[in-house]
């Protein structure tokens, strides 16, 4: 049973019709990524409009291996951590592993190399969504209530701390 909230955060997100991975047809490979970049455009495109803007990601000219940052706002203070993870060879059928690398270690839900614990609440959702749901469904529905979670609760006991971001 899906919630209201999560049922409107869907509504924002296109869903994906191509089902291929990156070991599959590379035209099929490469209509999925297209599908792929407009559902993370228009994702990115609602939070801007609702003030509720909080990650940034690029890809590798392949579309096997993506990063960037996402943020979480506590006490007016930006708390901001790398992203990283692989398309897994078995895409879409299996959800990537999404990864916060220097959070590696610091809590329980977590797993080695600083991937985030998805296991029980999203990988189920994926797993009937597929190949409907993609990469912004993995950080609407998987990164981003993990870190609405587990952040506050790293700040709390001193595990996180506030980073001054130096000038370049």
């Amino acid at each position: 049973m899906v919630d209201e909230a999560t049922r409107k955060t869907l509504s924002g997100i296109p869903l994906l019709k191509t089902k291929s991975g990156p070991k599959d047809d590379p035209k099929l490979w490469v209509q999925r990524l297209k599908e792929e970049y407009q559902a993370l455009i228009k994702y990115v495109e609602t939070n801007k409009t609702a003030g509720n803007d909080w990650f940034r990601l690029e890809s590798n000219k392949e579309g096997t291996r993506w990063f960037g940052k996402c943020w979480h706002v506590q006490d007016m203070l930006k708390y901001e951590f790398e992203i990283e993870f692989d398309i897994p060879v078995t895409y879409p059928t299996t959800a990537p592993e999404i990864a916060l690398p220097e959070l590696d270690g610091k809590t329980a839900k977590m797993y080695r190399g600083g991937k985030i614990c998805l296991t029980d609440h999203f990988k189920p959702l994926w797993s009937k969504n597929v190949p409907k749901f993609g990469i912004a469904h993995a950080m609407a529905l998987g990164l981003g209530p993990w870190l609405a979670v587990e952040i506050p609760e790293m700040i709390a006991k001193g595990v996180v701390t506030y980073q001054e971001k130096k000038a370049d």
